[in-house]
């Protein structure tokens, strides 16, 4: 009785109920897998906190700040893309340029040169207003600069003295890939024969004819071909060079402030970020704004992050018109200056009885806020980040409803004059490179022959095969000691960004203008004005060799990232 196995006692285990037995056991391994698995999700979910999309944007996006390529200048995140980078060019308007054949260059003497002309009246001063002196100024100006269509040719006017015409166009490079137009205005020389024939003897720099500058009132319109039958829809494109007015909106009366309605975003952990940050979340705030046909009260003095600038700290007080075109947003959206806001609001809330209606929560949807009959919505963000990030409140399903306005933010004017300035100094027949050296060409781990590939032997034998001997070359680089790179010059004519600080300086149009708006206090040409000037004059060159595209098989963001970072 002893000797018999337990087991043979044991009913389970009988032969015939080995089937059973095994499938009980798999179907408890099963559940158990299957419990676990549920576990591990819900840590997952639970502690997950998804990438900041503003810096790995949505498909919707994604075009404004990428690229296919593997560019330096059209991906890298230091330097704003903004909406007049997007707009596609109209063709239409862009091919209605006008020709010499346009022109009337009949000239009043058959014998005299073609840039001579015999006027009657010859007595008395020069009348710069003259049919013919104006026909002889613009035919001059067509085949003077070849890599530029003319558009629109102002009326001359006297410049500094009785020998001097100053006249204005309107143009656009031969080969410009931008959605943009130009303007220059010259300064004339014409000498006086004593048979009183005329001819053009110079043309000033580039914005010398400075009476032709503003467009005088009642002023009859120059020359101009019959434009061409424009596309519907089509936006309105920057002008480069035109006076730019950037004052700041004013409200009518009380009446007017008191009958409208008004968005507000205060706080949050958005300031003294990148550019692309700053963009991302004032678009948002923009786009709400817009959706409940609401006027964004916004704050006119950002924070400068320490990327940007020489102290290497944050710089509080710097002016959104510095960097933006704020007349084109105030003229294409409904925008009021935050302290302007404020004084009207404490004049005049308590009398008209204007409520407010306040909101801490980013997950407070736009859509829920449609009914609110409240003058001011305002959006209050604390102090917890990423939750303060004023771009919280279009993520979600806010996506698919608020739209970013990238059409109303344009690069400031008066640094894209300074670009237009460069470019027209090289006379718009140039080349460029960009070379990026700094802490990565330091960095031997992430960027392993960076600094090799771009030093001068091999630039040279890299630049033999793309770039042809003898041109303009302009190097986009953040390579302090520019005569690192003198051994180029024995191939090309090289420029560099500070080689036209005169466009800059204190007796610079770009000083003055800044300084007025500044309330009299001289504006530092900081680093992200140099950068975006720098890049903007790069992607203007004829030829564009990038870093990390055409000198160096390295990997922009390091080792090992380049299918990514091409993705």
């Amino acid at each position: 009785m002893f000797g018999r196995s337990t087991l043979s006692r044991t009913g389970s285990f009988r032969p015939e109920n080995l089937g059973q037995n095994a499938l009980a056991m798999i179907g408890n391994l099963c559940f158990t897998f299957f419990v676990v698995g549920v576990l591990i999700f819900t840590i997952i979910a639970a502690t997950y906190e998804p990438e900041d999309p503003l810096f790995h944007p949505s498909t919707k996006i994604t075009n404004f700040f990428t690229s296919n390529s593997n560019a330096t200048f059209k991906s890298d995140d230091t330097v704003v893309k903004t909406g007049e980078d997007f707009l596609a060019s109209n063709q239409t308007a862009f091919s209605n340029f006008i020709n010499i054949t346009d022109v009337d260059t009949t000239p009043s003497n058959a014998n005299a040169h073609p840039d001579a002309r015999a006027l009657e009246g010859c007595p008395g001063p020069l009348d710069c207003r003259d049919p013919e002196l104006f026909h002889m100024l613009m035919k001059r100006a067509i085949e003077e600069f070849k890599d530029i269509h003319f558009y629109r040719f102002g009326k001359p006017v006297l410049g500094s003295n009785d020998s001097t015409c100053d006249m204005a166009w309107r143009f656009r490079p031969k080969e410009g890939k931008t959605a943009a137009f130009y303007k220059d205005y010259r300064r004339f020389v014409i000498a006086r024969s004593e048979n009183c024939t005329l001819s053009i003897v110079g043309i000033g720099d580039y914005h010398s004819g400075v009476n032709a500058r503003k467009r005088k009132k009642n002023q009859k319109p120059g020359f101009e071909k019959t434009p061409g039958k424009q596309e519907g829809g089509q936006p309105l494109l920057q002008v480069v060079g035109e006076t730019v007015n950037d004052s700041l909106p004013v409200v009518e009366s009380e009446n007017s402030f008191s009958r409208g309605k008004y968005l507000l975003y205060s706080g949050g952990g958005d300031r003294c970020k990148s550019m692309n940050h700053f963009l991302w979340s004032f678009l948002c705030a923009l786009g709400e704004a817009q959706y409940l046909n609401r006027t964004l009260v916004m704050d006119l003095s950002i924070c400068l992050s320490s990327m940007y600038t020489s102290s290497n700290q944050d710089e509080e007080a710097k002016d959104f018109r510095f960097y933006f075109d704020f007349e084109h947003l105030r003229e294409a959206a409904s925008v009021l200056d935050q302290s302007q806001f404020w004084d009207d609001w404490g004049k005049w809330q308590k009398k008209d009885r204007l409520s407010l209606y306040l909101i801490e929560d980013f997950r407070v949807t736009p859509m829920k806020l449609t009914t609110i009959k409240d003058t001011l919505i305002m959006r209050k963000f604390g102090s917890v980040e990423p939750d303060n990030y004023w771009y919280r409140v279009c993520e979600g399903e806010t996506e698919a409803v608020i739209q970013r306005p990238w059409h109303l933010i344009w690069k400031s004017r008066r640094l894209m004059d300074i670009v237009s300035a460069i470019a027209s100094k090289l006379n718009w027949d140039y080349d460029a490179v960009h070379i990026e050296r700094g802490e990565k060409a330091r960095n031997k781990e992430l960027w392993p022959n960076l600094a090799a590939d771009t030093s001068p032997n091999a630039l040279l034998s890299t630049l033999a095969n793309k770039l042809e001997d003898g041109r303009h070359v302009y190097i986009a680089t953040n390579e302090p000691d520019t005569s690192f790179f003198d051994p180029l010059k024995d191939k090309y004519t090289t420029h560099f960004l500070d080689e036209y600080k005169d466009l800059w300086d204190e007796n610079s149009e770009w000083y003055s203008e800044t300084t007025a708006l500044n309330k009299g206090v001289p504006v530092e040409f900081d680093g992200y004005m140099r950068i975006s000037i720098d890049t903007e004059v790069f992607l203007r060159g004829k030829k564009q060799i990038e870093t990390f595209n055409d000198l160096t098989n390295d990997c922009k963001d390091g080792i090992n990232t380049c299918s990514a970072a091409s993705s």
